[in-house]
Order: C-alpha cells, then structure tokens, then sequence
C-alpha cells in the first residue's frame, strides 16, 4: 500500500510515496535529512539552488555507496558461511565412517 511520506529539506516540506511499511519509509528519509545535514555542515555561507543539489546529490551518493558495501559485506559473509559449512559437513562426514 502505497504511504504518503513528508520530510523537510533546506527549511522546504517534500512529500514522497513509498511501497514500503511507513516505519521504514520514516527511517529511510531520516537517514537523507541526516546526511543531507551532515554535508550541508561542511559546506560554508548560505547555500544557494545549485549548492543545495550539489548537497542532495552528495548525500544520496554516500547513501548509495554505504548501501553497495554492505551488500557487498553481506555477499562476502554468505560466501564465507558456505565455505565453513561446506568444511564442517565434509569434517563431520569423514568423522562419522
């Protein structure tokens, strides 16, 4: 079902509608506002329309990036479990005749 979620950006409300469960699309947009934040805090003056898409676009690049090591760390440690399952079967086998 289709949620309605409202965060607000550079003093602006912005709407958006997510498929998924509303706690969910609330952390989501948290984690934007937080690192939207974050790298607005490093930048100097008052910030201008192409400052704030330069923030915006920065923010979604860090997410985006954090997001692709994790799901590389989880592939990594899926393969690693297999490989040490694989081992205890094959040392359990080998034990058990």
């Amino acid at each position: 079902m289709e949620q309605l979620v409202t965060i607000e950006l550079f003093g602006q409300p912005y709407t958006f509608k997510s498929e998924s469960e509303m706690t969910e699309a609330k952390e989501v947009a948290a984690l934007l506002v937080k690192e939207v934040a974050r790298v607005e805090t490093q930048q100097s003056g008052k910030a201008s329309d192409i400052t704030r898409l330069a923030i915006l676009i920065s923010a979604a690049l860090n997410i985006a990036n954090e997001n692709f090591e994790l799901k590389r760390n989880y592939s990594d440690l899926l393969q690693e479990l297999s490989e040490r399952s694989e081992n205890l079967i094959r040392t359990l086998s080998a034990n058990m005749q």
